[in-house]
């Protein structure tokens, strides 16, 4: 296995992953291994929460679907007369 060495670390940040450590039992390089894996792993997002995600990021439409399209229709056929 390979070697991650990090260096000009913060004192109060070596600290506070040794302190983080000890609360869950384990040692200072298991929890920062820990720390790394849990970063760099894949997202494994289903289809159904990227799109829940998504809408919830788009703002909800005033305009209903059918209105859109009567308006194009009308807009389209607006010299159009028989």
């Amino acid at each position: 296995m390979g070697q991650l060495i990090v260096r000009g670390l913060d004192d109060r940040l070596i600290q506070t992953l040794k302190q983080r450590a000890a609360r869950v039992g384990r040692s200072a390089e298991a929890e920062h291994r820990a720390i790394l894996e849990q970063a760099l792993q894949p997202e494994t997002e289903t289809f159904a929460a990227a799109a829940a995600r998504l809408r919830a990021r788009t703002p909800p439409q005033a305009t209903d679907c059918a209105d859109l399209l009567r308006q194009d229709r009308d807009r389209d056929h607006a010299g159009d007369t028989p």
